[in-house]
């Protein structure tokens, strides 16, 4: 992609530097030719849990999670494509992404792995489960818009906004204004790190939340699953909650009081809590 591209990604020598405080290993997947990024916390021998990012979230955004994580079981971040250090591709649906955690699944020998997505990856491990013989899998805060349900309640003009924001030069200040509840640390990894996203990838994704609906594919996702969901989500209403519950009546749905769709970030050490219990339900 050449930089006058108007989805020409960026990414700083700042941002890279990042890494660098990162107790994790870098590792490389193709799937199909479309070279895909994965932050590897180990321990080599654990269990690995295969965690999804959102859709403006690259692997590093949730390095806070996985780092805490490795006493239980071996997080593997992906860097979905169209984010961080992954290849834009040409194809951001549903079956695609899905495809991509086949690809990470079987090019690093992971065997029957957990998966974790949230938001936008808790779709795409929905529709893994179905297609993939994994271990267990836990849903944080699954867009449940779709046709007849509503918008998802973050306007595209928001998301496209946030990345000319960072394209152009933003900090964790400006960051902090539409994210106040966030860690400091996190508003600026942020800062430095939205302008990886590819805007074809967040427009086609946000148009999928929008087409395609999660309960299509939800009551057939297999035991053992968990969704969890913020207490104060817009994503994931009470009501929404209530008929995930009813659609898959095998799943466990646990409610992290407090949180909003963001629910890591606006209660970090809340739902820590209660994603390390559902990963002790599920070993």
């Amino acid at each position: 992609m050449t930089p006058e591209s108007p989805d020409a990604r960026v990414l700083t020598q700042p941002a890279l530097a990042d890494l660098a405080d990162i107790p994790a290993v870098s590792r490389w997947v193709r799937s199909g030719d479309v070279r895909l990024h994965v932050l590897d916390y180990g321990p080599a021998d654990g269990v690995p849990l295969v965690i999804v990012p959102g859709i403006t979230s690259p692997a590093i955004a949730m390095d806070f999670v996985a780092r805490e994580l490795t006493d239980l079981v071996r997080p593997l971040v992906l860097d979905v494509r169209g984010r961080g250090l992954s290849d834009s591709g040409d194809a951001w649906d549903l079956d695609t992404y899905a495809g991509d955690v086949a690809a990470v699944v079987e090019a690093l020998e992971l065997g029957r792995p957990l998966v974790l997505g949230h938001s936008m990856g808790a779709r795409i491990t929905a529709l893994a489960a179905t297609r993939l013989d994994l271990r267990a899998t836990v849903l944080v805060d699954p867009p449940m818009s779709g046709p007849g349900r509503g918008p998802y309640p973050t306007t595209l003009e928001a998301f496209l906004g946030q990345l000319d924001a960072a394209r152009r030069g933003t900090d964790a200040d400006e960051v902090a204004a539409s994210w106040p509840r966030w860690p400091r640390r996190e508003q600026e990894l942020r800062a430095r790190w939205m302008g990886s996203i590819s805007r074809d990838a967040i427009v086609a994704t946000h148009a999928g939340f929008e087409s395609d609906d999660f309960f299509d594919v939800w009551p057939a996702v297999p035991a053992p699953t968990v969704l969890i969901h913020g207490g104060d989500s817009p994503v994931v209403t009470a009501a929404g909650a209530q008929e995930a519950a009813k659609a898959n009546p095998e799943a466990s749905v646990v409610e992290v009081p407090g949180t909003g769709h963001m629910v890591f970030w606006d209660e970090p050490a809340a739902a820590r809590t209660t994603v390390r219990g559902a990963l002790h339900s599920l070993l």
